[in-house]
């Protein structure tokens, strides 16, 4: 049985995603990662059918013998602290990231609080029908304050103790998602003016019209407020951007970018690598290699990054959609996290992220998505190929082209970025017409 997607399992809860599927994951996963016992740690965000999961998932880890901890509503990398902070041996988080409230999701986090690799995945997939063995019963309880444990250790991630934010003002979307209670408190913990925006815990509403995917409502209160900057982060808090006082908005990419030349700077970058997937931008690849920092580039998805920077020991990397890792701190992409380190980047070169921003510029790029029936076998159309080779040459060292199929949509995605809007859009144009 295919349950696995490119971020653990998906789909409408209730519909897709029901308890009694939850129950069988719980018992298989159990079977499969801790079959001798152990403790995991299960923790979600605000959604409404997030309780409904969270039993029928802790009852199944409990059928197979494995006890569990329930860390309630918390960030999806608050989890993977957990896990080493009570050397758990596993850590199960509900939550479908960025996704509309009506869907949820299961995914799991080894004892290290990696994602898991693929090969682990299709062994729970294989052990999904067998029953439980053996009389030993799980517990499952409480885990105590571990909202206040993970505050603590982000705090504790600012290495200088004059990091003051005095006079800052800082407005916070939190998508009314896990972050809500958690990222106002840090801010403030370093004297931050906070002025909050969707922190109340509302499953109802998680990702509407909000957090990072819908940047427009911060935007209006930054510039409403006066405020230096804007932090938003998605539902379950695993990826973040910021929003400049201008209302420009801080990607993924540059904030990667701010990170890797003051680590660079501070002689403590080694090894000098930055490890991103394929879409993030040709300015940035080009900025770091001015500084003697290699992009390393990896498909889509924050877990081969991770994967990749295991391998590496590379100690930054993320996506331009904002989940970036600090893997001197954490093996996962972590929005406060990313959001406190970054201030306190601002903070000790005395300037503030706006400004740092400027120091990465990107080229202008074009997403373009076309709908498709079979994304797989039209990507690699010799047409599409034809298309993109000659549009490729075109470019030259001008820009660069990528066009890949869809993980989760009947979709060709396009993507293209050059050293002027206008020829981002031609050569988009004639790819987009050579796909339908």
């Amino acid at each position: 049985m295919k349950l696995f997607g490119t971020d653990g399992v998906r789909g409408t809860a209730n519909r897709d995603l029901t308890p009694e599927l939850a129950v069988a994951l719980g018992r298989a996963a159990a079977r499969v990662l801790v079959p001798h016992g152990g403790t995991v740690i299960i923790g979600r965000d605000t959604r409404e059918s997030g309780p409904m999961l969270e039993g029928a998932l802790a009852a199944g880890f409990a059928a197979s013998g494995a006890d569990v901890l329930l860390a309630g509503v918390i960030p999806t990398p608050a989890i993977s602290f957990l896990i080493k902070d009570e050397h758990a041996a596993l850590g199960a988080v509900i939550s479908a990231s960025h996704n509309p409230p009506a869907d949820n999701g299961i995914k799991f986090f080894d004892s290290a609080g990696m994602k898991l690799p693929v090969a682990q995945e299709r062994a729970i997939e294989d052990a999904f029908d067998h029953p439980p063995q053996g009389l030993r019963v799980g517990r499952i309880e409480p885990l105590e304050a571990a909202a206040t444990r993970y505050a603590a250790f982000l705090t504790g991630t600012i290495e200088s103790e004059e990091v003051d934010l005095s006079g800052t003002r800082i407005v916070v979307d939190c998508a009314y998602g896990a972050t809500g209670e958690i990222a106002p408190r840090v801010l403030r913990h370093f004297n931050a003016e906070v002025i909050e925006l969707h922190t109340a815990p509302d499953g109802s509403r998680i990702n509407q019209e909000c957090g990072s995917t819908h940047l427009d409502p911060l935007r209006a209160a930054v510039l409403e407020h006066n405020a230096d900057l804007g932090i938003a982060f998605d539902g379950d808090g695993d990826r973040v951007l910021l929003v400049g006082p201008d209302g420009k908005v801080i990607d993924g990419d540059r904030m990667m970018g701010i990170a890797a030349l003051h680590m660079q700077r501070a002689g403590a970058f080694t090894p000098p690598i930055v490890v991103a997937t394929v879409m993030s931008n040709l300015g940035l690849e080009r900025r770091l290699r001015d500084e003697g920092i290699e992009l390393v580039r990896t498909p889509v998805g924050d877990r081969y990054v991770a994967w990749e920077m295991h391998s590496r020991g590379a100690r930054l990397g993320g996506e331009q959609s904002g989940h970036i890792i600090f893997s001197d701190h954490s093996p996962t992409g972590d929005g406060i996290l990313t959001a406190v380190k970054l201030l306190e980047i601002a903070h000790l070169r005395r300037t503030s992220l706006p400004e740092l921003a400027e120091e990465i510029p990107l080229f202008p790029q074009i997403l373009r998505n076309v709908a498709v029936d079979d994304p797989t076998a039209l990507a690699s159309h010799p047409t599409v190929t034809a298309a993109v080779s000659q549009e490729s040459a075109r470019l030259g060292d001008r820009g660069r082209i990528l066009v890949r199929p869809s993980g989760t949509q009947p979709l060709v995605r396009v993507m293209v970025e050059a050293i002027a809007p206008e020829l981002c859009a031609e050569v988009a144009d004639r790819l987009t017409a050579a796909i339908e």
